[in-house]
């Protein structure tokens, strides 16, 4: 998923400790496989591990970003084939 703010960067860093919060709440239930801010910081990407389009928009609903209009995301699939997560292996059933 990768995101593009709509706010101000102010707005989006006052609302950026619950938006950390909810991806740690990916990375426990086997969700996010790593998150990061683009930089410039414009957004963000959030690499999930679903099967999904429709899993990945139902999971980033709840991203307090979208849920405060600070951010949209747009989803990108990837199955990657070399580097440091070829041969990735889902953590959870």
């Amino acid at each position: 998923m990768i995101s593009t703010y709509l706010k101000p960067l102010t707005e989006v860093d006052a609302a950026r400790a619950d938006h950390l919060a909810f991806i740690a709440d990916l990375e426990k239930g086997g969700y996010a496989v790593t998150a990061g801010r683009i930089d410039p910081p414009t957004g963000g990407i959030i690499l999930l591990d679903v099967d999904t389009e429709a899993e990945a928009q139902e999971l980033i609903a709840a991203d307090p970003y979208v849920r405060q209009g600070l951010a949209t995301y747009t989803a990108t699939g990837w199955h990657p084939t070399r580097g440091a997560l070829a041969g990735y292996q889902r953590t959870r059933d």
